[in-house]
């Protein structure tokens, strides 16, 4: 008995329980988090934070420290040796005139500092450059997660409207079917033609047919949010909180101006960006100069009057150096790759900052969208109610036509179907007016002001 109690009990209790039901600040919070997307932006913007650091380590000392052991003839002779890129190995010491294959022992360890006291700005414009590619990462993140919490709050109110339909179909179903059994039975009285009851079951499957396509329109809307939020659409429960109710008239949102939405801030921060590179670009074409220390020791097994030693000789390093000095060193020849790079990068500018003048351009435009689309929606809104009670009435005249003998199945049927869509059409009005809301929201750039008028 215990056994099957336990069994049936979790059928008894409401799904709510197994998966409590999401506010809307919920899902959009949930999005702004754990969407995929939101996340590869976030570890984008750690990279690009990361290559500042790294652009810092430019101003430390740089030190390298080495060891060799070789084994080699000794031979040397006098000549010049154009630079080979290392393809020659050089040679140090007194020409002996020998030209022999007996080889010796050689060694060498050592290290070497090098710091570049001054550099006319170069690596602080490189600093600079990294810092302006790790902001406009940031500003991506942004975009990213404007983009996942609109896309959650579209879904959300998608599925609420797909369940309004589906309790308008409902009532149309039942409608229809009351209306079939009435008809079924005048006909089997004979006080009907046969052909109504043919016409009832036909719009009864109508409605049926209806109920259906909104069902479907809720499991798709759940499909799509769980998509953003990464759970199954089966655990997706959603509180309607104020969304099935009209928004005061007062009701708005916080103006904001479009230079502030996190699309144009990304994209100024691209030319910012490009404007980086250029300065950085600007101090690169100056002297270089670096203090360094060297510290070293080297070993040969052959003397400077070609005598050599045992087996052993030059294992070791036995004479030591120091050196401490400054280099200079001026790439002439990098003059006119510069200038065509800075060409390149002043292209860039002028296409980013053509970008931003459209990103704007767009964004006041959304915004005039959204304005004329809130405006029509509230004026639908306030004609639904309207609409709803006069099809009422019609059905009701319709019903009791028929049953008077004075009217026909097909008055009463077409009533109905407009009794239903006026419900649906009632229903989403209102969920229209938040829709365009939001998208009101979504061309300003700050989803949070909708979030708190719909809690």
């Amino acid at each position: 008995m215990i056994r099957t109690v336990l069994r049936v009990l979790p059928l008894l209790l409401p799904v709510s329980a197994a998966f409590p039901q999401m506010t809307l600040e919920q899902v959009v919070q949930d999005a702004s988090t754990k969407y995929p997307a939101v996340r590869a932006s976030v570890e984008q913007m750690s990279a690009a934070a990361a290559g500042v650091n790294l652009a810092r380590t430019a101003y430390l000392p740089r030190a390298d420290a080495g060891a060799q052991l070789n084994r080699a003839t000794h031979n040397n002779v006098f000549g010049l040796l154009a630079p080979q890129a290392g393809l020659y190995p050089s040679i140090s010491g007194p020409v002996l005139g020998t030209n022999s294959l007996e080889s010796v022992w050689g060694t060498t360890v050592g290290a070497l500092v090098q710091w570049e006291p001054f550099d006319f700005g170069l690596r602080g414009a490189s600093v600079e450059a990294a810092q302006a590619a790790r902001n406009h990462a940031g500003a991506q993140v942004a975009v990213t997660r404007l983009q996942a919490v609109a896309a959650a709050a579209d879904a959300y109110l998608t599925i609420l409207a797909a369940q309004q339909t589906v309790t308008a179909a409902e009532a149309g179903v039942e409608r229809a079917r009351v209306l079939s059994g009435v008809v079924d039975a005048l006909v089997k009285n004979e006080l009907r033609p046969g052909a109504e009851a043919s016409r009832t079951r036909a719009e009864l499957a109508l409605a049926q047919t209806q109920l259906i396509q909104t069902q479907q329109a809720v499991e798709v809307g759940q499909a799509a949010l769980s998509q953003v939020l990464g759970v199954p659409p089966a655990e997706i429960s959603l509180q309607s909180g104020k969304l099935l109710d009209l928004p005061s008239e007062s009701a708005g949102l916080p103006e904001r101006a479009p230079a502030a939405h996190p699309v144009a801030a990304a994209q100024k921060e691209a030319v910012t960006e490009v404007q980086a590179r250029e300065k950085a670009l600007d101090r690169s074409w100056y002297p270089r100069f670096n203090l360094e220390g060297a510290l070293y020791a080297r070993g040969t097994g052959i003397q400077p009057n070609g005598s050599t030693g045992g087996a052993a000789s030059g294992l070791g390093p036995n004479i030591q150096n120091w050196a401490v000095g400054l280099n200079v060193t001026f790439a002439l020849s990098d003059l006119p790759s510069l200038k065509v790079r800075k060409e390149i990068e002043r292209h860039h500018e002028r296409a980013e900052q053509a970008r931003y003048d459209q990103v704007l351009q767009d964004l006041n435009g959304e915004v005039a969208r959204a304005r004329a689309m809130l405006n029509g929606a509230r004026r639908i809104a306030a004609n639904t109610p309207i609409q709803l009670e006069a099809a009422r009435a019609t059905e009701q005249q319709a019903t009791a036509r028929y049953k008077a003998g004075l009217g026909t199945i097909v008055e009463v049927a077409e009533a109905q179907r407009l009794l239903t869509q006026a419900e649906m059409d009632n229903a989403l009005a209102r969920l229209s007016v938040w829709r365009a809301l939001l998208a009101l929201a979504v061309a300003q750039g700050d989803i949070g002001g909708f979030v708190q008028l719909a809690k």
